[in-house]
């Protein structure tokens, strides 16, 4: 199913669905029933394996992934998923740290939510990471390609491609390099970057965008180090630079 028809099947009120993966078979049911009762279709898994499995043999919306698992864990599940799928991911786990965070988001998760969660919350983020990966997919509009040098977006195919080949990015990181490719030359703050991928208001978003930036650096540019595309412009945000 293409992503245009998610659009058109949760405007009819067809059930999207969302995979919650963690070896705690209580938390599993327990987001079963949040979620459910939002209307969703779930399905479930206890380990990395399972649900790569899942990923393979359903048609699959939104993941809900725990860290520490038996046989293989949700990090290096959500690495697996992230080599040749797009699907948002909401890693959950019971670490708080930044470090932990940032772990997450760098192998491809798009959000973070820790345990103990409030219900509630969850709710809200997997609702948000929903909107944002079907607008990113809409086609109701036709839009032209955008290109600086070599990197060119297509808004028609929410492709991103880098000298005539396919980079794989999250819904989160193609927002990103829409708004900057659109607006090659421009120099977009963090709180602006933030507050027009995510649609909703910047609170401290620094640490969030710079791993989207760094890993989309390690993606666009042969030396990330000393980047071609995507520049820092210090003290006041990011750009893509403008390439004839």
């Amino acid at each position: 199913m293409c992503v245009m028809m998610i659009l058109n099947n949760e405007e009819r009120g067809i059930l999207m669905n969302i995979l919650v993966c963690d070896d705690d078979r209580e938390i599993v049911n327990a987001i079963e029933v949040y979620l459910k009762n939002e209307g969703y279709h779930i399905f479930k898994a206890y380990d990395g394996l399972d649900a790569l499995n899942a990923i393979e043999k359903n048609d699959l919306h939104l993941i809900i992934m725990d860290v520490m698992m038996p046989k293989l864990d949700g990090m290096t599940t959500t690495m697996k998923i992230r080599e040749e799928n797009n699907i948002p991911i909401i890693m959950l786990s019971a670490k708080s740290e930044d470090y932990d965070k940032i772990t997450g988001l760098n192998v491809g998760a798009d959000d973070y939510i820790t345990k103990p969660f409030n219900p509630l919350e969850l709710i809200a983020r997997v609702k948000s990471q929903l909107r944002r990966y079907v607008k990113l997919g809409s086609m109701e509009k036709k839009t032209d390609c955008f290109k600086t040098g070599g990197l060119e977006v297509d808004d028609e195919q929410k492709i991103v491609m880098l000298d005539g080949e396919q980079v794989i990015v999250t819904p989160i990181e193609y927002g990103i390099v829409k708004l900057l490719t659109e607006n090659a030359g421009k120099v977009f703050s963090i709180d602006q970057i933030y507050e027009a991928v995510w649609q909703e208001p910047a609170f401290n978003p620094e640490n969030t965008v710079a791993v989207h930036i760094r890993r989309i650096r390690e993606k666009i540019e042969i030396n990330p180090k000393e980047p071609r595309y995507l520049k820092v412009v210090w003290g006041i945000g990011y750009k893509i630079e403008k390439i004839k």
